[in-house]
């Protein structure tokens, strides 16, 4: 450890380095218009065990050029130049879409002043009577910035995957779908043609064959629409969601009509989104409210609150409730919390709610109890353009 008597008065960290320990290599760009301080930049940056190559620019136009012309792993820039401030740097960074961390190395800062240079985006601010430790907040600033690349290529890693698996359940399902017809098909006409005409167990087995094939033609059915949620990106456009009700109670008219249900609205707003994905969404929340009715006639109200960044929109319903420790579990694909001769369905019809829901950068999920109905809430992101009618 080499700690220098000033340093020691200063209060700085003392620069730790072992002589066998492996020189960090690091191409930095410093924007300084004093020699004699790029010199003591430089030699703090050796003395910090740093195998330097590094360029010196002094205006904005020399720096523009630098930086599309060249890689660097750090900017060091003076605060004050002569007719430049050196927090111009972030703003060219920025316009260039190039993530370079930007250490101000600079004379007297107040600290209000210093305060503001790590708001704008610097990666730290060193003053150039305290050089001893900017090799510390270099390589904090070069550790950083290789934390976000990697996160960056983790979430571009995850959504290949999420792809690759959309695809995969797209073309996975939509090609079962033949075959399963043909299997569904000729089940059906061994059914209608030999039962009864052989034993019982043939005629059990039969049926079990029928209503295997049936099942899995649903459930194909369903992975297909869950996995194209998303992939055909339509344009957003303003979509009035009292005409969405308005055709999901159409499209539901049947189950209305023999569960005795009421489906209440009012003034509900005008969102940007598709207009499709927006029927799926509330039909699917309706039709579960029907489904999982009690025994009292089911009523269903919806309404949206404004709070200033998302709408708000509540699916309130008098069904048979779900335990609180199941709230998360029904948004899973294909989690079911009922077997399918009480209720029939694959349980998907949730987990598509949820990817249109996040999709548009809201989230979704239920406030219930067992035997006291059921409240959906989901979040859509209020577009100040579009005005409630």
């Amino acid at each position: 450890m080499i700690t220098t008597e000033k340093e020691e008065k200063q209060g700085s960290a003392p620069i730790r380095q072992n002589a066998d320990s492996p020189r960090q290599k690091l191409r930095a760009l410093i924007v300084e218009d004093n020699s004699s301080d790029v010199e003591l930049v430089l030699h703090a940056l050796r003395k910090g065990s740093f195998e330097l190559q590094s360029d010196v620019v002094q205006s904005a136009q020399e720096f523009t050029a630098r930086v599309r012309q060249n890689t660097y792993d750090v900017i060091l820039s003076d605060y004050r130049l002569p007719g430049w401030n050196g927090m111009g740097t972030i703003e060219i960074l920025q316009r260039e879409a190039l993530d370079i961390p930007v250490v101000i190395v600079s004379g007297a800062l107040g600290d209000v002043k210093a305060v503001d240079c790590i708001k704008q985006g610097a990666a730290d601010y060193v003053l150039k009577d305290h050089l001893p430790r900017l090799p510390e907040s270099v390589r904090r600033a070069v550790r950083e910035k290789q934390l976000r690349d990697e996160h960056r290529h983790a979430q571009e890693e995850l959504a290949r995957s999420n792809r690759d698996l959309e695809q995969f359940a797209y073309v996975a399902s939509h090609d079962l779908q033949e075959p399963l017809r043909m299997v569904a098909t000729y089940t059906q006409l061994l059914a209608e043609r030999y039962q009864g005409k052989l034993d019982q167990n043939a005629d059990k087995y039969i049926h079990y064959a029928v209503d295997g094939a049936i099942r899995m033609q649903i459930l194909v059915k369903d992975l297909l629409a869950f996995s194209r949620v998303g992939r055909q990106e339509a344009v957003p456009q303003p979509v009035d969601c009292n005409l969405v009700i308005k055709t999901v109670i159409a499209n539901l008219q049947a189950a209305i009509g023999e569960s005795g249900a009421q489906v209440l609205y009012e003034n509900l707003p005008v969102i940007v989104a598709d207009h499709g994905e927006m029927v799926q969404l509330f039909q699917n929340l309706v039709a579960n409210a029907i489904k999982f009715r009690s025994a009292a006639p089911p009523v269903i109200h919806i309404v949206a609150e404004n709070q200033k960044r998302d709408w708000l929109f509540s699916v309130t319903d008098n069904g048979i409730g779900i335990a609180p420790e199941h709230a998360e579990m029904i948004f899973v694909i294909f989690k079911r919390l009922h077997t399918h001769e009480e209720y029939p369905g694959s349980g998907i019809g949730l987990s598509i709610c949820k990817k249109i829901v996040e999709k548009q950068g809201g989230r979704i999920w239920v406030q219930s109890q067992l035997g006291q109905g059921s409240i959906f809430h989901f979040t859509f992101p209020v577009k100040k353009e579009v005005v409630n009618p």
